[in-house]
């Protein structure tokens, strides 16, 4: 895999919940995923390789499965998906059996020049929320103490931050919280976490590193910080249509540059040509070296 001055560059999807419409093959997720997936492959930011982060499906079926294979067999550049809470972990095997799995779980390792990427499982069937058991924990500390000193970026669906989107939020007591942040605490090689499963670009410091969540290729949730009251109906909007979204991580030996992105064809206003030559010439000369 290549890495060359600007570093490695990671794309990611996640929320993806391809079979929303079931038998419906130009169901709209599939619309958005695929637009999404011609901005990664024909644009020019072509990545090294492509995670996806969980609620790749939206009901866990062998039919999703393998029309989300058939999607990502287009991409000319490896794609590491995740568990989410949407999934199915026997039907995601029998469709993906290159993705390793350990006990029962779907969590792996992505050896990288100089740097690995791990991922997570944190599925419970019958649970919205996130779950991260003893077995998983266990699983991730002797990933980390494996090598204590390489970057390490960790990838998982449920981010374990409290974000303020109260019908969403992912409450800091929960045991699986408490369980996850313990097997990483003290692990300064950790990098950045990414995640999904809130359906909107956040970025928030979290037990001394950064959690990047991307939003969904599949519509989004709306953004309303006020308290809800589940016995009180407010009438409030909570999923929105906004352009499917993407991000690309750029990590380099400096850390993880995140970029938040859409899929679509924006108007231009400027554009690289001899009117502008100026002004580029003058922001590089600026630099150093």
């Amino acid at each position: 895999m290549k890495e060359g001055r600007n570093g490695m560059l990671i794309a990611q999807v996640t929320d993806i919940h391809l079979g929303f419409d079931p038998g419906n093959p130009a169901e709209l997720n599939r619309q958005r995923l695929d637009q999404v997936l011609r901005a990664l492959i024909d644009g020019p930011n072509r990545p090294d390789l492509l995670l996806a982060t969980g609620d790749i499906t939206d009901h866990g079926d062998g039919d999703s499965y393998r029309a989300l294979a058939e999607a990502f067999a287009q991409c000319p550049f490896p794609v590491w998906p995740a568990m989410g809470n949407h999934d199915d972990r026997a039907n995601f095997a029998a469709h993906f059996p290159h993705v390793p799995q350990d006990g029962g779980f779907v969590h792996y390792v992505v050896p990288l020049p100089g740097r690995r990427i791990i991922v997570l499982d944190t599925l419970e069937p019958g649970r919205h929320g996130g779950a991260f058991c003893e077995a998983r924990a266990a699983w991730l500390t002797a990933r980390l103490d494996e090598d204590a000193t390489i970057p390490t970026l960790i990838v998982m669906h449920h981010p374990p931050v409290e974000v303020g989107i109260d019908w969403m939020n992912t409450h800091p007591d929960e045991p699986w919280v408490q369980r996850f942040s313990a097997a990483i605490a003290n692990r300064p090689n950790i990098t950045a976490l990414v995640c999904g499963h809130l359906h909107r670009t956040i970025t928030a410091p979290w037990k001394g590193t950064t959690v990047a969540i991307c939003s969904s290729t599949a519509p989004q949730l709306a953004l309303d910080l006020r308290p809800m009251d589940p016995d009180a109906p407010d009438n409030r909007p909570m999923i929105v249509a906004d352009a499917p979204a993407y991000a690309l991580h750029r990590w380099t030996d400096a850390g993880l540059v995140t970029h938040f992105e859409t899929a679509g064809e924006p108007a231009t206003l400027a554009k690289f040509d001899a009117g502008m030559q100026p002004l580029v010439r003058m922001l590089m000369a600026e630099r150093p070296g």
